[in-house]
């Protein structure tokens, strides 16, 4: 089972949650995110499993725990992804130019991955640049790594992981899952207020 939920960080952000979760959130900028992600997750499971940190900084459920998640953000928009087939990773970026995005492609993109975004339209580069960015980070984050992985992971390379992307409106959508999922605006649940 995959499950995927949007949100908005400004609405998830002021969401009730039990307030020891709220003495846990980090304070400054990242507090709204945080909470945010941890309103989507007791949306998507009561009672809310306690979450531990890997090695690099990916939450996860505590063992014994048999569903395993990840959360991603752009501006005001939040994207939770959870399973219960294994480790999973998901990407979401809002489509926007960006001052140097091929200068960006030129320093971590594959020689496949160039090849597929000049094959598109001029008027559609851009999208595709978030399409191939958003599946890369989808997998460095599937792994548990870092963005600073990104450079060492060709997306359109064969892999035992499923990468599925999705394009909603004016965002960029990108999943990583152990066992094949192909995601669809029909499979995006869209929590646009919260209890």
């Amino acid at each position: 089972m995959y499950r995927i939920v949007l949100g908005k960080v400004s609405t998830l952000s002021k969401g009730a949650l039990p307030s020891s979760l709220y003495a846990q959130a980090p304070q400054g900028k990242r507090r709204a995110r945080w909470l945010a992600g941890r309103v989507l997750l007791s949306h998507a499971l009561s009672p809310l499993p306690e979450i531990v940190y890997g090695e690099q900084g990916k939450p996860a459920f505590s063992a014994p725990a048999s569903l395993w998640f990840n959360l991603s953000h752009s501006g005001d928009d939040i994207a939770l992804l959870l399973s219960d087939e294994g480790e999973v990773g998901c990407d979401i970026e809002i489509i926007r130019p960006h001052h140097n995005w091929q200068a960006l492609a030129n320093a971590v993109f594959s020689l496949g991955e160039h090849a597929e975004m000049e094959a598109e339209h001029p008027d559609q580069q851009l999208a595709a640049f978030w399409r191939i960015w958003t599946r890369k980070e989808a997998m460095v984050k599937q792994r548990g790594g870092t963005a600073w992985q990104i450079v060492s992971v060709d997306s359109t390379l064969a892999s035992a992981l499923s990468v599925s992307h999705c394009q909603l409106d004016a965002l960029s959508l990108a999943v990583c899952t152990p066992t094949p999922f192909q995601i669809t605006a029909a499979s995006v649940q869209r929590l646009d207020a919260v209890a």
